[in-house]
């Protein structure tokens, strides 16, 4: 049972491969680890799944793990030479083919993006090193002045914050990756670049309630529509390294509290990632702003924080960890969190569910309940006795362990597996030796159950009883 409400991601990759750092990982922390589907083969990811399985019933733990696929992420072809010069207010070339590019002309082997783009339209090189203005548009080429000068590349990156694009969410290569990521068992897959609910729409199609969806918004068209991509979501990740190339710097804090708070008043989970703990890939750690970056986030409600390259490749991958959730522990400590933390919270829906949460945290503010305990099948009457925040946290009882590894990412929520309920007297004597287990309430404590009638059947969360252990 770890002591903290903010749940931790860790990316995987060869610095944390070994079987025992893996373990000191799930050891110092972590409750979710991340698979990047751009970069790796196949096999490395069925290997590191294997793994994480094998830890995780080592550790007695449920360690939730998503497949983060690549997403549609738009680069320049390639140059003779393999490089060219941009200066500044030069005019250069745009256009569509797969062909090598050179002095003056940028090739694109995305014919859809030089038809969407329009006269003014900014495109961003290199995650933002670069910047060209479109100054002139034609069928098949474009003119764009450059703004910020350097050197570009074979296959850099290239943004277009100000123009969706029309092309799906979805690559084939993803489409892949998403197929062999469900047959590894991942619990849930992170689609990147969803600029529109309708990309949501159509991974659910594909998926169907084999894995959840978190959407990675990084994409300023995206924060246009976000309360209604969080509605189809599961969960939503502030993907702050293409939203940091794609927004002007001012403006990803503002964003990220944006979807925050879009992610709390749905009661969805909501992960802040990249850069959190950066300097920590060589240094042993973090700046002061990083660990000021990680406590904001904390502040502000989040339900997990993540790790990217500081666990993936970095030097100190277990450090990062520790120090993580040190940070997080800290501001868990700060009696101004918990007091700042209602102010942002939104009105319950008008569903019985939202209103035995609500019950629930009245209750066990007004009587001192040591925790919550939620019957839970599908991980919902957890999730959202979670969204009250309540500062005693939630014990998430399920038969489903698939449900409970989903679980990892939701703020406040412990999972552990239990037989179904057949009765009330099974479900208060359940209820109290899990707790007791678990040792977050002791004799003379009280305890608040919320659980369906009839039991076993999903969505029925209808009833709340207190119990106070002998």
């Amino acid at each position: 049972m770890r002591a903290r409400d903010c749940k931790i991601v860790a990316t995987m990759g060869p610095a944390s491969d070994p079987p025992e750092r893996l373990a000191m990982l799930i050891q110092a922390g972590v409750d979710c680890f991340r698979l990047n589907f751009s970069h790796g083969a196949k096999e490395d990811h069925a290997r590191r799944m294997a793994a994480i399985r094998e830890a995780e019933a080592k550790a007695g733990a449920h360690v939730g793990v998503f497949a983060d696929l690549q997403g549609p992420k738009i680069r320049v072809g390639a140059f003779e030479g393999g490089e060219i010069k941009l200066r500044y207010n030069e005019i250069v070339t745009l256009e569509a083919s797969t062909e090598p590019g050179g002095p003056g002309l940028i090739r694109l082997p995305h014919p859809e993006i030089v038809q969407a783009l329009e006269e003014g339209d900014i495109l961003k090189l290199d995650d933002g090193k670069l910047q060209i203005t479109v100054t002139e548009v034609g069928r098949t080429q474009l003119k764009a002045r450059v703004d910020f000068g350097g050197v570009l590349k074979n296959q850099k990156g290239l943004n277009v914050p100000t123009r969706r694009i029309p092309i799906s969410a979805l690559t084939e290569k993803d489409r892949e990756d998403l197929v062999y990521a469900l047959d590894l068992g991942v619990d849930y897959i992170a689609l990147s670049f969803v600029q529109h609910p309708e990309d949501v729409r159509e991974a659910r199609g594909l998926i169907g309630d084999r894995a959840g969806i978190i959407s990675k918004i990084e994409k300023p068209s995206a924060l246009q529509q976000i309360d209604e991509i969080v509605d189809l979501s599961d969960a939503v990740m502030v993907a702050r390294g293409d939203l940091g190339v794609e927004l002007p710097p001012e403006l990803v804090p503002i964003a990220q509290r944006q979807i925050i708070r879009a992610a709390r008043a749905a009661g969805k989970p909501v992960i802040v990632a990249t850069h959190m703990l950066e300097s920590m890939v060589d240094a042993p750690t973090p700046t002061r702003a990083e660990a000021s970056d990680v406590a904001t986030a904390v502040y502000q409600g989040a339900d997990a924080v993540m790790l990217s390259a500081e666990s993936a490749v970095g030097r100190h991958p277990q450090s990062a960890v520790a120090i993580m959730d040190r940070i997080i522990r800290a501001v868990e400590s700060d009696e101004e969190y918990w007091a700042g933390l209602p102010r942002d919270m939104t009105p319950p829906q008008a569903t019985t569910a939202d209103a035995i949460a609500l019950s629930a945290r009245h209750i066990a503010d007004t009587i001192g309940c040591s925790t919550i305990v939620a019957f839970t099948a599908t991980g919902s009457s957890a999730i959202r006795v979670a969204r009250e925040r309540l500062r005693c946290g939630v014990i998430g009882l399920t038969p489903m362990t698939e449900t409970a590894r989903r679980l990892s990412l939701v703020w406040g929520v412990r999972a552990k597996v239990t037989e179904d309920v057949a009765n009330v007297e099974d479900m208060v004597e359940k209820a109290d030796a899990a707790v007791r287990e678990l040792g977050v309430a002791e004799a003379g404590d009280r305890v608040a159950i919320i659980a369906g009638i009839p039991f076993g059947r999903a969505g029925k969360t209808n009833m709340i009883r207190v119990l106070k252990l002998e």
